[in-house]
């Protein structure tokens, strides 16, 4: 009976999960609003569909394993090096100065401090999933604001470790000296660094195992069994499942097999990642929540301009611009999913008893369901606010920039800014690259160039920059929404300049030469180009017409590309692989034609492709008798349908012994 009661209750918190993406996909709802909301209503106080919430926090815990896991993947080693800044100075100036503000606010209300401190330690953190998401979906995960906030939400992730180990501690429930715990966490620590380390040497071989067998059901099992036993083995040193879940996420992301991991886990991620939202609103005491809701609101909101302020303190203190500063602090005015982990530990040890719970859990909620909103409108407010308050990222060495004319501008020193540049100064092609992160600025001038310190949407540093005087103006950033206003800026400070910007989306093409860009470069279309190229290159279509379509393709903003059919530009393309063509074949020093004659290697009686000149060094030889003798490092030139040439390429290669083809 009690497997019937427990069946019937998971079917209806999904059934409820399935019903919020449909009513929210509809109407333009955060889904996560949907899940919570669904899950106050069928929990005990409200419908009562669910009676026991207890009963699926186990499908919730799972959901977050997985949600980390699943981060753990998606991190680059390599990337993990550009968030030092926000994660070590950002994500500890935040967790301080919003658990410090916190506590002394809730101290002065008159609770005891070890209360204070733990209601801080709840407020400090924030939603990975939520905002993370919210980030996704945007296609603003690569963008500063969007590297910034993953920083700081990683930092607050690891922070939830300690904080439930101190816990017990803070209620006296376990008395334990600082050496006690230095001990216990030391110990801990050690071991997980041991395992840790042994995984990176053994994880790509037992993946590569378990690949080998081309047994995709095996494939998942794998990968849940590695993220479950790393979060079992973490708990049971006293740290968090979800610890042991990132960990196992960042071992198996240094392998190449993790995007297929990804694709894999992916459905089990979000379907347990509902369920952990559907169950945080079943622990909503429903008829409380609507007695007290003017009062939740208010607290709601206070609580959110709070965490925002003291994040963008945190960020601003931590070096980033006000604007970046902003935006994720507003990104992470929110209480995250494991706060509320946290307040179920704080409960069973007495910290949080009777409506306190409730009033902050609801509370808790309202913050999380405003985020959506909040991560929306955050780039407006921080273009506002900057405005009103003047520029406050500006270089204070950017007089040596004021002297250059006919100089290029590069906005953003990432991986096409960083070498862009690089070409630029081995050219000695003048030029300022404008930058926010502190630290590539740092690692940029140490190589000896030039960058400008600063928020390229800002008018002034544009004006330091030069772009009055630049001859090109190249936006290699991945925020939209920057790039947006960055170019009506720049157009309005230099009306004739050339503007190139670079852009992911080729939905975003029209608004970008709308906002003053003169070419756009869309990576969707450029790598469908670059594999169009290919393809003709491999039917041997010569270079002129390959070119000219490519031309043809690169006009007008790909407009023939965002077309339902490329049309009659394509004819040229067709008349040549319809017709002959020519090619160029070098021999190799080991090749079947080093050595030796025309006449003794039977070309064109073979294959059908006839040699009109062989080019040995800086001179040609056109028209070759058949005695011309070849060497290695020669030239053929071959005429012949695509067919024969391909059988001649064939041949010389050494693919076939005979061959027969038309003449």
């Amino acid at each position: 009976m009690h497997t019937i009661e427990f069946l019937y209750e998971a079917v209806t918190v999904l059934a409820a999960a399935v019903a919020v993406v449909l009513v929210s996909s509809r109407f333009r709802i955060p889904p996560v609003v949907g899940f919570l909301v669904s899950g106050i209503l069928i929990g005990p106080t409200g419908l009562a569909l669910v009676s026991e919430a207890e009963r699926v926090e186990v499908f919730a815990e799972v959901g977050v394993m997985l949600l980390l896991f699943v981060i753990g993947l998606e991190l680059n080693p390599a990337e993990m090096k550009d968030l030092g800044r926000s994660f070590l100075v950002g994500g500890t100036l935040q967790w301080a100065l919003t658990t410090g503000l916190t506590a002394a606010v809730v101290a002065g209300f008159g609770l005891p401090f070890k209360n204070a401190v733990f209601i801080g330690f709840v407020v400090s953190l924030s939603s990975t999933a939520v905002v993370l998401k919210e980030y996704q979906e945007r296609r603003e995960s690569s963008t500063p604001q969007g590297k910034v906030v993953l920083g700081v939400l990683l930092f607050q992730d690891l922070l939830i470790v300690p904080m439930i180990a101190l816990t017990p501690v803070l209620a006296g429930t376990i008395a334990a000296s600082a050496r006690d715990l230095t001990l216990r966490f030391g110990g801990a620590l050690v071991a997980i660094t041991a395992v840790f380390f042994l995984g990176r040497v053994l994880m790509p071989r037992l993946m590569q195992v378990v690949a080998g067998t081309r047994i995709r059901e095996l494939f998942v099992l794998g990968a849940l069994t590695l993220c479950l036993g790393m979060a079992w083995f973490t708990a049971r040193l006293d740290f968090s499942l979800a610890l042991g879940a990132f960990l196992a996420g960042i071992l198996v992301a240094e392998t190449e097999y993790s995007h297929q991991v990804i694709a894999d886990i992916g459905p089990f991620r979000d379907l347990f990642a509902s369920v952990f939202f559907v169950s945080v609103g079943m622990l909503v005491n429903l008829p409380f929540a609507v007695t007290k809701l003017p009062l939740l609101l208010g607290l709601a909101l206070l609580l959110a301009a709070g965490k925002a302020l003291a994040a963008v303190v945190a960020l601003k203190l931590a070096g980033f611009t006000l604007r970046i500063a902003l935006v994720c602090g507003i990104s992470l005015s929110q209480i995250g999913e494991f706060s509320f982990v946290l307040m179920e530990v704080g409960r069973a040890n007495g910290l949080l008893q009777g409506d306190r719970f409730q009033i902050l859990l609801v509370a808790a909620v309202l913050t999380v369901a405003m985020t959506p909103f909040l991560v929306k409108i955050a780039p407006a407010i921080a273009r506002r606010v900057t405005a009103l308050v003047g520029n406050l990222g500006s270089d204070e060495a950017s007089t040596e920039h004021q002297g250059l004319s006919g100089h290029v501008v590069v906005v953003g020193f990432g991986l096409n800014g960083s070498v862009l540049s690089r070409v630029l100064n081995e050219t000695s092609i003048p030029h300022v690259v404008v930058e926010l992160n502190p630290d590539t600025v740092r690692r940029a001038r140490a190589e000896g160039l030039k960058v400008l310190f600063g928020d390229a949407v800002r008018r002034e540093i544009l004006e330091q920059a030069g772009v009055g005087r630049a001859r090109l103006v190249v936006f290699a950033i991945s925020d939209f929404a920057a790039v947006l206003r960055s170019l009506k800026t720049t157009r309005e400070l230099a009306p004739q300049v050339e503007i190139i910007v670079r852009t992911r989306r080729f939905m975003e093409i029209e608004d970008l030469r709308d906002a003053g860009a003169n070419q756009v470069v869309a990576e969707e279309f450029e790598s469908a180009i670059e594999i169009f190229t290919r393809v003709l290159a491999a039917y041997h279509v010569p270079r002129n017409v390959i070119r000219a379509e490519t031309r043809v393709l690169r006009g007008e903003a790909y407009s023939m590309l965002r077309s339902t059919s490329i049309g009659a530009a394509s004819d040229a393309v067709l008349e040549a692989l319809e017709a002959g063509t020519t090619d160029i074949y070098r021999i190799a020093a080991d090749g079947r034609a080093s050595g030796r004659t025309l006449k003794d290697i039977e070309l064109r009686n073979l294959t059908g492709t006839s040699v009109i000149a062989v080019v040995r060094g800086e001179e040609s030889h056109p028209n070759p008798s058949a005695d011309f003798a070849l060497s290695a490092g020669d030239c053929l030139v071959l005429v012949g349908s695509h067919e024969q040439i391909d059988a001649a390429f064939r041949f010389l290669d050494g693919a076939e012994s005979s061959l027969r083809g038309s003449s």
